[in-house]
């Protein structure tokens, strides 16, 4: 085989990819006349140097890890879903209906119950395109795209219209009962230095067992082998008696509901309320995370994690150094995304030439000593 050896394909190249692009951030930063250098440790420092940083790093991280394993599962199918964040509007939906319709006695109940309401309404919009490229045609990337304003559109009017508190002028939903607030991490890991001010809480646990899952359902299950063939090959699957139809439907509600999950996070763990725009760009930056963590669940938090440093660290970056802007941040944060996607070949085609012409020394010295 003249593939490369799995850990550079999985490792190496991600992070030699990470580093070009930050190498040329670097050369961003030094263009509107600010060391490189002092900002990337600004960064790191922001992201990693204290348990406040690691806080909201990891709580950005269970973000990214949701809507990641949902692309990543997409993707085994040859699905591209990029629905992400109306999937994820639609689950916090379903979050606070469960939650403000009942009286929860505990929040270990409540969070299962959120689990599932979450689930459910993720994978029940995500159905809706599913159907329309299993039974129509029509391309998957065009209506996750469409349904994502809708999605949008409906949050909106249900926030002021259905669930707004009466005589306030704040579009958002009423406070969840004191009894479903999830653990935060002053709680549960309070000796490690995290303070009441830290977002992260106990849906960072549930999307390592939803990574545990996804492994499970794509390497070990007759199931993911259906979703992996289909992916592969249509016409091959089909011609193993594969129904083409109900892979679709059943990988696109498996994603859809993985999305719609990551609102667990947000809407229960931090807000404790429904609000507007509490996705902030997750379901994109799923993308990216299933992209570079080469669509395996390892993978996919290692990049969640990457990405969550570059968020955290890049607020830190631009309250200490002003004149990166929010804007020179999105720079830096795509130029991650297009070196680790759009540009995955500029790296992987010299690496495989190098393996190759490793492997062929190799096997030519092996063979010297017997002639």
């Amino acid at each position: 085989m003249d593939k490369m050896p799995k850990w550079a394909d999985v490792i190496l190249i991600p992070l030699i990819s990470v580093l070009l692009a930050l190498i040329v951030s670097g050369l961003v930063v030094l263009i509107i006349g600010e060391n490189p250098i002092e900002a990337m440790q600004i960064m790191v420092r922001g992201a990693f140097g204290s348990a406040y940083g690691w806080g909201y790093t990891l709580y950005y991280a269970t973000n990214f890890i949701f809507t990641g394993l949902a692309v990543a599962v997409a993707f085994h199918a040859r699905l591209f879903n990029i629905g992400g964040e109306g999937q994820a509007a639609l689950g916090g939906l379903g979050v606070a209906i469960v939650l403000l319709s009942f009286g929860w006695p505990h929040w270990t109940i409540a969070l299962l119950a959120a689990i599932l309401g979450a689930a459910l309404f993720g994978a029940a919009w995500a159905a809706v395109p599913a159907y329309l490229q299993a039974k129509r045609g029509s391309h998957i990337v065009i209506t996750t795209i469409m349904f994502n304003f809708i999605a949008s559109a409906l949050l909106v009017y249900l926030l002021v219209n259905v669930f707004r508190v009466p005589g306030s002028m704040a579009p958002e939903s009423a406070r969840f009962a004191e009894a479903v607030h999830l653990p935060s991490a002053a709680e549960f890991a309070g000796f490690l230095g995290f303070g009441g001010s830290t977002p992260l809480n106990f849906a960072f646990f549930v999307a390592l067992v939803c990574c545990v899952l996804v492994w499970i359902l794509i390497w070990r299950t007759r199931l993911g082998y259906e979703i992996r063939a289909f992916g592969h090959s249509e016409t091959a699957a089909v011609y193993a008696g594969i129904n083409p139809t109900r892979i679709i439907m059943i990988t696109m509600l498996i994603s859809g509901g993985l999305s719609g999950m990551m609102a667990i996070n947000v809407v229960m763990g931090e807000a404790e309320r429904l609000v507007l725009d509490f996705t902030e760009g997750a379901g994109f930056v799923g993308i990216a995370v299933a992209l570079m963590g080469r669509s395996h669940p390892v993978g996919v938090v290692l990049a969640a994690l990457l990405f969550g440093a570059l968020y955290q660290g890049g607020a830190e970056l631009q309250f200490e150094m002003p004149a990166v802007s929010r804007e020179m941040i999105v720079v830096i944060q795509a130029l991650v995304i297009m070196f680790t996607g759009a540009l995955d070949n500029m790296v992987r085609m010299p690496m495989e030439k190098i393996f190759l012409s490793i492997r062929r020394s190799r096997e030519s010295g092996s063979q010297s000593p017997a002639e």
